[in-house]
């Protein structure tokens, strides 16, 4: 009879030995950098008033402020480093804008697809 609880006791632990799961380390690369991701938002407000037509007509990257006219419409980007390092971009339009009233939804709608929104 201890022969056998023995054995089983040995066959038990074997198998519970054969069950564990040891996982290599995954290498996980950081996530972008709060400058990476000002560049990619500074480029996506820039493509998207290139893409509705407006002429880009200044730019201070530094203080993160960009301007583009179009027809008498002006826009103008703001992009705030915020705390947690998130980048926040404001659009708002100036002048005759009611000559074309959806023209900064539109810039914000490229600015969205420009980052996979």
């Amino acid at each position: 009879m201890r022969f056998q609880l023995r054995w089983l006791a040995s066959v038990a632990a074997i198998l519970a030995l054969t069950a564990c799961v040891v996982y290599e380390p995954v290498a996980v690369s950081p996530g972008a950098t709060v400058q990476q991701r000002f560049d990619r938002s500074w480029a996506a407000a820039g493509g998207a008033m290139s893409d509705q037509g407006l002429a880009i007509t200044s730019q201070d990257r530094g203080a993160g402020v960009m301007r583009g006219e179009r027809g008498g419409i002006a826009i103008t980007a703001t992009l705030v480093t915020m705390a947690d390092g998130t980048i926040q971009v404001k659009l708002e339009s100036s002048g005759a804008t009611n000559t074309d009233p959806g023209l900064v939804q539109r810039v914000s709608e490229s600015y969205e697809r420009r980052m996979g929104r």
